[in-house]
């Protein structure tokens, strides 16, 4: 999906802080009032921000975090849910486009994204949580994907897509159809988080793995994040031609030769002078 109306030249959402530094693009979700809760406007920004940061030169990574005593809570009861009754199914269809469309975003963005997650993270902000490559929770954290428990299709906004390539299709069953809570232990045991910390250590840690992967090879992470999404519908013989040819193309750029000339010469690597 293109951006709809932000320049990769000029992010400055109004709907959720950004800011760069050392490579990372940091998206802060920014209503701690109301658990992060999100809006017909942040959605939308959501969307055409991650869908701007491909072509943004300055961006190799991504944290997405919350403020406050939450990650997302999901989609405002008041501004969103409230506002969908008795309107015409064209409303309705372009909203859960919308919401879907920044999930597809997220994946088609060939750059890493971290997220850490604190407090509540449900609905929504479940899905964007699995829709990051790399999630880093807080012990204290909660997470739900609670579509069932209003009535609404646990397949939602990808959900069902993702869920199972990340915890399995018994885990990602359960989690959708009884839209139960779960603990970050749990979620850890899982697998659906990578790394769960100390509530203090949280942002310290999903930043340091956000300016890790910053650092990385930008043609090769990339095209992992692409064989990633790729992969789960090829057959075992079209996999591995695939990987052949992307392997080989991946050994024509700059950064397979910056490894080994680091390596040669005892010396950290920079694939940074490549980008």
């Amino acid at each position: 999906m293109t951006a709809h109306g932000i320049s990769p030249d000029r992010i400055q959402p109004e709907h959720f802080h950004y800011e760069e530094a050392d490579g990372v693009a940091t998206i802060r979700l920014n209503r701690p009032d109301r658990l992060n809760a999100l809006t017909f406007d942040s959605y939308a920004e959501l969307r055409d921000t991650f869908a701007a940061l491909r072509t943004r030169d300055s961006v190799h990574s991504v944290l997405l975090i919350g403020s406050g005593r939450a990650f997302c809570s999901g989609g405002d009861v008041r501004d969103i849910i409230g506002r969908l009754f008795n309107v015409p199914d064209s409303t309705l269809v372009a909203f859960t486009r919308m919401t879907c469309d920044l999930i597809e975003n997220m994946r088609l963005l060939e750059k890493p994204i971290v997220a850490g997650l604190n407090g509540l993270t449900c609905g929504a902000g479940a899905v964007m949580a699995a829709a990051a490559d790399i999630r880093v929770a807080a012990k204290s954290a909660k997470i739900a994907f609670l579509f069932t428990q209003v009535g609404l299709c646990g397949a939602d906004m990808g959900a069902a897509w993702l869920l199972p390539r990340i915890v399995g299709l018994g885990h990602a069953s359960e989690l959708l159809m009884t839209g139960d809570f779960i603990t970050a232990e749990r979620a850890g045991e899982i697998g659906l988080y990578n790394h769960v910390v100390e509530d203090d250590a949280l942002e310290a840690r999903a930043m340091e793995l956000a300016q890790k992967l910053a650092k990385g090879p930008g043609m090769g992470l990339a095209v992992t994040k692409r064989m990633l999404n790729a992969e789960a519908h090829m057959s075992l013989r079209d996999a591995m031609q695939a990987e052949g040819w992307v392997q080989a193309e991946c050994m024509k750029h700059p950064d397979y030769r910056e490894a080994f000339e680091a390596f040669t010469e005892k010396r950290e690597k920079d694939f940074g002078k490549n980008r």
